[in-house]
């Protein structure tokens, strides 16, 4: 055992790992393994000792990224802030009494308006439960019928510091999602933090939140340069209220999304907080106010209305990079929001914080992220660029003058248009929407938002328009290609197809074959397989036994040269008013002949899938109203 124990491994380097992985790439460069992300900064396959970054020893001091309490959840547990939905003030306090008794640990509501129709409502909801449980609210457009509700509340019963945590809107948030800048809303905002401040001293009521960016399609560079701009904005504006700097950052929280990108996320947050660190100081707020607090959410944006229960798996993913990143609110969407969310999956997804804290026990370990090579490294890059993007904000007049002139609008869409192209080309894969999708889901609907959440429409303030950001999500795209198929099926009474003319023996056409059916689910297109076909006698009798317009060839590359052509030539001439697609992409000498001789298109790894299905349900839908009119 002495002898075992004393046995040393080989050293080895840098340049041997390079070149054991050279030898499994099979001819593919070592570049290969670099990964450029959304926000410009370049992912290596290896992190080492070399690209160690100095960091503080301990949690809870400058500059945060550890975190904001020395012992960091051990001490100071995250809040279990699910946001319950309800239909009336009843259901809300009774679904809120047994979410607090199952394991919430924080009041989450949106405010409605039915919630707000008489000032008896929401203390009837908050009655017995605001002195025991944090509050973690986004009061949005009603902030000043909550907050006078609330300073009733706290009057009557001399109960103003029993209440914490936070309700806080963010009129810049607002202001994006509804296309209009209103100055009248942002003094009165201004006024209710003011007498806020005043009235709940341990209460949180300026919010920033990056949801309507994200949900956007912002990257986390402009996330955060976006959260650091709109802290900075209200600072500047809020001291002329006779609050000190010291004050306005104690009753500030920062309101970020999850997206998928595990690691990213995770040094989202931690990168997050350097920031605010750096800002702070220059504003010489007091150390123990610099620590960032952080109420999170998992993404609307990366949500599928197709196949749901994968949602389970993002939120998940999400949730626990929300942990490992230092949060102290977190709210896990069910995985039906989309629709309409069900007991059953609101219980999962609070079970899911209840799971993190107490079977994974991240609760007892203090920054579980830190010292990584890689989340340190990409900490240090994602602070760095956010910072930068945050001075172009400044140097263009700050948050306010970016929205108005609509360059941060374009910067963000600019980002969103690369992630939706990869979307659409397959780059970026969404189980059971563009990937494995299936053609015998149920069809759902996603919920219409309220008109009445809008607060500018009603004539209350004088506004001055800018261009919204659209709330979106990755999946729409083929979500839209599956309505049209659906719409397609009503109309003849079957699922829409295109048939596969499959060359060869079943190992020749196999792959391609897969790759095509898969292809063509995404769009809620069935593919028809026809038996193995040697002839173009066999390609002619599956084409007259099959009822659509639109067909592929599958096969290897060696029976498209050896027979494929000749059928497809075959195939043309009697049947002209088909249309005829390749599983795969010839060399660039042989496409010319391909084309010439009537293939419609070549289907590929690297083919804009969205745009291919379109145009063949288009395609279809034009038939279909021809052949209905006949």
């Amino acid at each position: 055992m002495e002898k075992f124990k004393n046995q040393m491994f080989l050293q080895r380097t840098l340049e041997d790992w390079q070149k054991k992985a050279g030898d499994s790439l099979k001819g593919k460069k070592i570049d290969s393994l670099y990964h450029n992300t959304y926000e410009n900064i370049i992912l290596k396959p290896l992190y080492t000792q070399q690209d160690e970054q100095t960091v503080p020893d301990y949690s809870g001091g400058p500059d945060y990224r550890r975190g904001i309490y020395p012992l960091g959840y051990y001490t100071n547990k995250w809040n279990v802030a699910q946001s319950l939905s309800y239909q009336s003030p009843g259901e809300l306090k009774e679904k809120l009494l047994t979410a607090l008794e199952k394991g919430q640990t924080a009041i989450s509501f949106e405010i409605s308006e039915e919630l707000m129709e008489t000032n008896a409502h929401l203390p009837f909801v908050l009655a017995d439960l605001y002195y025991r449980y944090p509050l973690a609210i986004n009061t949005k457009g009603w902030q000043s019928p909550v907050l006078n509700v609330l300073m009733k509340m706290a009057e009557e019963h001399k109960s103003a510091d029993k209440f914490k945590g936070y309700f806080g809107t963010d009129p810049i948030a607002l202001f994006v999602e509804e296309g209009a800048v209103s100055r009248e809303f942002m003094e009165e905002w201004k006024t209710n933090i003011n007498k806020a401040s005043k009235m709940f001293p341990h209460a949180s009521t300026i919010l920033i939140d990056t949801t309507p960016y994200h949900n956007g399609g912002a990257n986390a560079v402009q996330e955060l340069a976006i959260a650091i701009a709109t802290g900075v904005h209200y600072l500047d504006i809020l001291q002329d209220m006779e609050m000190d700097q010291h004050s306005i950052v104690k009753k500030m929280v920062f309101q970020f999304s999850i997206g998928s990108n595990f690691f990213m996320e995770i040094a989202k947050l931690r990168a997050a907080r350097v920031i605010w660190n750096r800002i702070a100081e220059l504003y010489e707020v007091k150390k123990e106010a610099r620590g960032m607090i952080i109420s999170a959410k998992t993404s609307t944006f990366t949500k599928s209305l197709h196949d749901p229960y994968v949602n389970l798996l993002r939120a998940g993913n999400e949730a626990f990079a929300a942990v490992l990143g230092g949060v102290q609110y977190l709210q896990v969407a069910p995985f039906d929001s989309l629709t309409d969310s069900t007991p059953f999956a609101e219980r999962i997804a609070r079970n899911i914080q209840l799971l993190l804290k107490q079977e994974t026990h991240l609760e007892k370990v203090i920054d579980p992220a830190g010292g990584s090579w890689y989340v340190e490294n990409l900490t240090n890059e994602l602070a760095e660029k956010a910072w930068e993007n945050f001075q172009g904000i400044e140097s263009r007049g700050g948050i306010i003058s970016v929205l108005k002139t609509n360059w941060l609008q374009q910067e963000i869409k600019a980002v969103y248009e690369k992630k939706n192209l990869a979307i659409q080309t397959r780059k970026q894969g969404m189980i059971g929407t563009n990937v494995y999708a299936d053609l015998n889901e149920r069809e759902t609907n996603t919920l219409q938002r309220n008109p009445t959440s809008r607060f500018f429409s009603n004539g209350s303030y004088s506004v001055s328009k800018i261009e919204a950001i659209p709330a979106r999500r990755l999946t729409e795209p083929f979500e839209k290609l599956r309505r049209r198929a659906k719409q397609l099926e009503g109309i003849v009474g079957k699922i829409p197809s295109v048939g596969m003319i499959c060359l060869g023996e079943i190992k020749q056409y196999k792959p391609r074959l897969d790759f095509m059916k898969d292809f063509c689910a995404a769009g809620g297109l069935n593919a028809v397989e026809s038996k193995p076909i040697l002839t173009a006698e066999n390609a002619k009798q599956f084409i007259l036994e099959t009822t659509t317009s639109h067909f592929c060839f599958c096969g290897t590359n060696e029976q498209y040269d050896l027979a494929g052509i000749n059928i497809l030539t075959t195939l043309k001439s009697q049947f002209p008013d088909r249309k005829f697609y390749l599983a795969g992409l010839p060399k660039a000498e042989k496409q010319t002949d391909w084309l010439n001789h009537g293939i419609n298109q070549f289907i590929h790894t690297g083919t804009n899938c969205y745009e291919t299905l379109i145009d063949i349900l288009t395609d279809m839908g034009v038939n279909t109203v021809e052949e209905t009119k006949a």
